[in-house]
């Protein structure tokens, strides 16, 4: 299947990453897996990533979770989207967290610089800044806080529901993307 939509979540690989703040984007793709997957999940050594086919309304997507760590997610993309020909600003929607939203915001953006998250910026220098994202406002770090400390670390159990909250809410929105990309 050549899926007409890539969605990539951001995490890093390993169970002690699981409920990281910074595997927001892991976390978004399990959920989506679990609404609209189809089959088993895959490990793909050519892709670098874990992948499985879903299908949302009638769109055939690829749910991808990169094995790269987080900082060189853009080599998975780059496999991707060279293997697939695909078009990132129509065809590539990437899941991330995000510290500079507020904790539990969920917001698209069609393109823009990558900030301070390592993940993206790795897929800038693969994609350029044209590409959709969804972020999850994953809450911000005290002044003088280490920031890679910080992402790593397992936040406070008020603070994850409250993520948890916003990742359940993903699904939804993005059935929303791709309906405005069918009715184009």
């Amino acid at each position: 299947m050549k899926p007409h939509l890539v969605i990539v979540g951001l995490g890093n690989p390993g169970k002690e990453h699981a409920k990281t703040r910074h595997n927001a984007g892991f976390r978004a793709v399990d959920l989506l897996s679990k609404n609209f997957g189809e089959g088993e999940w895959t490990e793909s050594q050519k892709f670098l990533c874990r992948m499985q086919e879903a299908r949302i309304i009638t769109v055939p997507v690829l749910l991808v979770q990169p094995t790269t760590y987080m900082n060189r997610s853009g080599e998975c993309i780059r496999k991707l989207v060279e293997f697939y020909k695909l078009n990132p600003r129509e065809q590539i929607l990437v899941l991330c967290d995000d510290i500079d939203l507020p904790l539990g915001d969920i917001r698209l953006r069609m393109k823009g610089g990558p900030g301070t998250h390592n993940g993206l910026r790795s897929i800038v220098v693969v994609l350029g800044e044209e590409f959709p994202r969804l972020r999850i406002g994953v809450g911000t770090p005290q002044a003088g806080e280490d920031l890679a400390a910080w992402v790593l670390s397992i936040p406070p159990a008020a603070e994850q529901k409250t993520v948890d909250c916003a990742v359940e809410a993903l699904p939804q929105k993005v059935k929303e993307f791709v309906m405005e990309r069918i009715d184009e």
